[in-house]
């Protein structure tokens, strides 16, 4: 395994121990904050693929090691897109991406890639088979279709979403039924880990992964806010499930990359004054409003980050 900081912005390093800790281990450092603070959010196409290029030149070394990747805030969670390709391109074959976050990431977006879009741009790799989201429970899943949701992918099969709880979903489509929801009488029903019970989910989960390789990214909103503190509204799962759900899925699957993000860090942008201006709109509309305390949050966060290390180098080893 490759372990990889990437710097977006200064959420690792206000971290040093869990720096350090990575840095022990062999970690290489990318330093893209410039690249961070045009793509924070969204990113048009132009920024994506200079974001890209420079990946592509520091992610060296053996390329026949999978990587894993801690990169700061979720506000840069599309970036997972271009690691899901990079990590498909060494790794040829059908590969299932498990996503772990409080939020789908399926809406449609234009010219470019957007934190909460990202999940379609992944799907057009044709190593990629399916997505399996987990743990959603985020306002996303009421009137998704207003919210600009992907919902085809759902009748397509190329994505199963399983919410940790949620009330059905209204819609005014037809989506017919799939391994995690039903409609009926214009809602989608979800089936949900806390209906499963988290014990039964397990085996329903690995159930639905059919190929041996498995890409794995967490956005830490998932979890509760003990486990987690990060710049969304957060679900409700916590940290030694998730944990516990990365070891069972390994012990069956070939772990060929990861990724985490959903530390915390103030948002800051470059680009044009519209630019800047729709993004810090955008988050005062989607994002909570308080500050978290900064000690609380480094050291809820590095704790975090170190157990999903150890988990996640031995699951990758």
């Amino acid at each position: 395994m490759q372990l990889l900081l990437l710097h977006l912005d200064d959420a690792l390093e206000l971290q040093p121990d869990f720096v350090r800790a990575c840095m022990r281990t062999g970690a290489r450092q990318i330093h893209a904050e410039d690249h961070g603070l045009m793509v924070r959010l969204w990113g048009h196409q132009t920024a994506i693929d200079a974001l890209d290029g420079c990946l592509s030149r520091q992610m060296v070394g053996d390329q026949k090691k999978p990587h894993l990747c801690f990169m700061g805030s979720g506000d840069f969670h599309h970036v997972s897109a271009l690691l899901v390709a990079a990590a498909l391109e060494n790794n040829p074959g059908p590969a299932t991406l498990i996503h772990f976050d409080n939020h789908p990431d399926w809406v449609h977006f234009g010219n470019g890639m957007h934190c909460g879009s990202w999940i379609n741009r992944a799907l057009q790799h044709p190593g990629l088979e399916k997505i399996v989201t987990i743990g959603v429970c985020s306002d996303d899943l009421t009137n998704p279709e207003r919210k600009g949701a992907n919902l085809s992918l759902l009748q397509q099969g190329q994505l199963e979403l399983y919410p940790y709880s949620h009330a059905p979903s209204r819609v005014r489509k037809e989506y017919g039924s799939g391994a995690s929801y039903e409609q009926k009488n214009g809602v989608l029903s979800w089936k949900t880990i806390s209906e499963i019970g988290e014990d039964n989910f397990i085996g329903q989960l690995l159930s639905r992964i059919k190929t041996e390789a498995v890409y794995l990214t967490i956005d830490k909103d998932v979890l509760v806010h003990d486990d987690a503190i990060t710049n969304w509204d957060q679900g409700h799962m916590r940290l030694p499930y998730v944990l516990s759900l990365i070891t069972e899925i390994s012990k069956r699957h070939r772990i060929i990359g990861a990724d985490v993000t959903g530390d915390y860090s103030t948002p800051s942008y470059a680009g044009n004054l519209w630019t800047r201006f729709t993004k810090r709109a955008e988050i005062f509309i989607d994002q909570p409003h308080t500050t978290p305390d900064p000690v609380l949050t480094t050291n809820i966060n590095s704790a975090a980050n170190h157990a999903l290390l150890e988990v996640l180098s031995e699951a990758m080893g």
